[in-house]
């Protein structure tokens, strides 16, 4: 299914598993310093995957064209559920488990807007991992952002709420540069950790930050 395009690899993922319900799960800002990981949950109506082909990766979308492409796809009657795990719960229960925390509830939140039965529902979760805890049928796919509209769809809203998070959290805290790196841990972001210390937001469990507590 290497080959297809987001939308056919979707339909494929369908018609071999038999579900009704199809749901994409992808997660933004698992590798930054600071910040919340954010991730989210899309659904795409089977009748909107013709106008959504010219989705792509998140990671190969301009900030602009990510913009551009979530107003498509609310009017292409895509439905999303988000959620978050902050800084604090991070350093608590380890990135990981916070990602898999956050896209549990952000499939709960999605819950709100649409009904589906937990029987007939298919979750395609981006990365090598399963969501543990979950009670809903799920398949990994490596690289999902790149390969279903689903994960993409998800990977886009989630990178335009944290990318728009960070430019907020920026102006509590501007020595760091929050709006330029989201984060992440850039030679400028280092430089400036060096300089002032860790933030509120800093993810004290990570070690370029734990080095300096």
């Amino acid at each position: 299914m290497s080959n297809l395009s987001l939308s056919d690899f979707d339909t494929s993922v369908i018609e071999k598993f038999g579900s009704d319900t199809l749901i994409g799960v992808d997660e933004v800002g698992r590798g930054p310093l600071a910040g919340p990981v954010v991730a989210c949950a899309a659904f795409v109506p089977r009748e909107a995957y013709q106008s959504l082909s010219a989705i792509n990766d998140s990671k190969k979308l301009t900030p602009a064209a990510r913009s551009l492409f979530f107003k498509h796809m609310t009017k292409c009657g895509v439905r999303f559920g988000f959620d978050y795990c902050d800084h604090k719960k991070i350093d608590e229960i380890n990135i990981l488990a916070a990602t898999f925390e956050a896209m549990n509830k952000a499939i709960g939140r999605l819950s709100e807007y649409i009904n589906f039965d937990t029987e007939k529902t298919l979750v395609l979760v981006d990365g090598p991992h399963k969501i543990k805890k979950f009670p809903f049928k799920q398949l990994p796919i490596i690289g999902g952002d790149g390969k279903s509209l689903s994960i993409a769809c998800a990977s886009i809203f989630a990178k335009v709420v944290r990318d728009n998070w960070m430019n907020i959290l920026e102006l509590s805290y501007p020595e760091y540069g929050f709006s330029k790196h989201k984060g992440y841990g850039t030679k400028f972001h280092l430089e400036a950790l060096k300089e002032h210390g860790p933030s509120p937001i800093h993810r004290r469990s990570f070690a370029p930050v734990k080095s300096l507590c």
